[in-house]
């Protein structure tokens, strides 16, 4: 039997969502707007920390309110608003540090340590270097781009106010760095904007990214908003159904940071189980053609310093923020590769890594395609980047905003992202205090691994629900929010009949 509707986030008929292999013309059907009713999802209808933050403003949404009516002030507009108010708050934390003076070690007890001042002048830009031609740069191209490109607009600005004198005068490393975070600014709106177009019927779960704690934490930390973008915009292009252009942009974030390619491998699952290699093949060689066309010119022009990044992290060990500094700490450094000269690679440790995750892929393959009704994308996704930064043997803690979109996709519940992300800036927060040192009132290393194994321990809950979301699909939110949903973010594979599915077994009880 089927419930009646009480909403717009009313349960499915039982059995479950609307099986993928759903006409057209069913589905169509079940995505029809209930008369009387929203044409989305309320979050203060379905989430009790939305229902009881409502409580501030009035209460939840009535049940006889307008909505889809606003001229001006859509969701959209609104959760805009919401990340640039985080980003205000961003800058605020950031703006002790913004002219280079970190005396009295101001950038751990103020909190705002970030990766770009120190560069500026480490890769000469302060003396008009270019990254890659001129300075070898740890960082991918496209961030390398992006760091230039800061600096040329920070070089135009102080030319501007080195003349009337109309506009105030800065130190280059602070102009620098305003430039820096106003790009970062327009790459987090840009995310933001990506996210909403993700979500189907439930636009709000965008907020989510617009007042998220990890987004004022580390907003400004260094350039990882770049590729978040990148991404975000991929997985739009998908969802529309335009393959290619997806390709395209995960191939640029590809060559921001690397961690988009295990965007490829999740769809790559799912269009097998859909039978959609086709569209996945068109969209892995854009991936591959774009991050050659960003590539190949600086690795031809100055291979050395282009290859920086790779070399690095080869012989890069562990960073403390990951499981395996954790370690190497309790067993005094003879665990893995034992003690380390400078520069040497730590063979055992990348193995480790590297067969971990290969593992872990296979483990998300088989969920991916036993599961009784196919992922969705965003899930998928989320399991694999977050495999990939628990077991990496580097976990920067701006790496986590990587997880952001991805997490508020798969599983958008307030209180667990809040949870995760109250983690994420614990560590932070006993990461700047341990790099102070105990001898200036910072904090031992034990609190600070503390801090890092709960965080670990969150991310780990969160991936086992979202494991759980996808092995009994009427725990998952997004499905159940609206009849005959099966996945926004899906674009060909949304509403596709399975074509390879693995048979599970039933495990019949004595």
């Amino acid at each position: 039997m089927t419930a009646p509707s009480t909403g717009p986030s009313s349960a499915l008929p039982e059995g479950g969502p609307v099986a993928s292999g759903a006409s057209a013309v069913t589905r169509r059907r079940a995505d029809a707007a209930v008369p009387g009713e929203p044409d989305r999802v309320v979050p203060s209808w379905v989430d009790p920390v939305v229902a009881q933050a409502s409580e501030a403003v009035g209460g939840p949404w009535g049940r006889h309110a307008v909505t889809g009516q606003a001229l001006f002030w859509t969701p959209l507009r609104v959760c805009l608003l919401f990340t640039v108010a985080v980003l205000g708050l961003a800058w605020a934390k950031q703006a002790p540090c913004a002219d280079g003076d970190w005396s009295g070690s101001k950038q751990y007890t103020h909190l705002c340590y970030n990766d770009a001042v120190p560069l500026f002048g480490i890769h000469g830009q302060d003396e008009g270097l270019v990254p890659y031609l001129d300075s070898a740069v740890e960082y991918p191209v496209l961030t390398g781009g992006l760091m230039q490109l800061a600096a040329v607009v920070g070089r135009a600005y102080d030319a501007l106010a080195a003349g009337p004198g109309l506009l105030p005068d800065t130190v280059p490393v602070e102009t620098y760095y305003v430039a820096t975070c106003l790009l970062l600014s327009a790459l987090a709106l840009l995310v933001t904007r990506g996210v909403l177009g993700l979500t189907g019927r439930r636009p709000w779960d965008a907020a989510m990214v617009g007042l998220s704690p990890l987004l004022l934490v580390h907003a400004f930390t260094n350039w990882d908003a770049l590729a978040v973008a990148l991404t975000t915009f991929g997985m739009l292009a998908w969802a529309r159904r335009r393959p290619v252009l997806a390709g395209v942009l995960i191939g640029l974030g590809i060559a921001a940071k690397l961690y988009p390619v295990l965007l490829l491998g999740a769809l790559l699952v799912l269009c097998l189980r859909a039978g959609r290699l086709r569209a996945w093949a068109a969209t892995t060689v854009a991936a591959a053609l774009a991050w050659l066309v960003v590539n190949v010119p600086v690795a031809l022009a100055a291979p050395e310093n282009w290859a920086r990044f790779f070399s690095l992290s080869d012989t890069r060990p562990a960073n403390p923020e990951s499981i395996w500094a954790m370690l190497l700490d309790l067993t005094d450094g003879q665990a893995l590769d034992g003690p380390l000269a400078t520069g040497q690679t730590p063979s055992v440790l990348n193995a480790t890594v590297a067969v971990l995750m290969i593992a872990t892929s296979a483990g998300v393959a088989f969920l991916a395609l036993a599961a009784p009704v196919r992922p969705r994308v965003p899930q998928l996704a989320f399991l694999l980047v977050a495999a990939f930064l628990l077991f990496n043997k580097v976990w920067s803690p701006q790496y986590s905003l990587w997880l952001l979109p991805l997490a508020v996709l798969a599983r958008p519940r307030w209180r667990e992202l809040l949870v995760w992300q109250v983690t994420e800036a614990l560590v932070w927060l006993t990461t700047m205090l341990y790099y102070l040192g105990t001898d200036n009132r910072g904090i031992g290393v034990e609190w600070f691994y503390l801090s890092v194994g709960v965080r670990d321990v969150v991310v780990l809950v969160l991936a086992g629900l979202v494991v759980r979301d996808v092995w009994r699909p009427d725990a998952d939110l997004v499905r159940r929010s609206w009849p005959g949903t099966d996945d926004p973010a899906g674009g060909v594979l949304d509403g596709t009949p399975d074509r390879f599915v693995l048979r599970r077994r039933r495990l019949v009880a004595a």
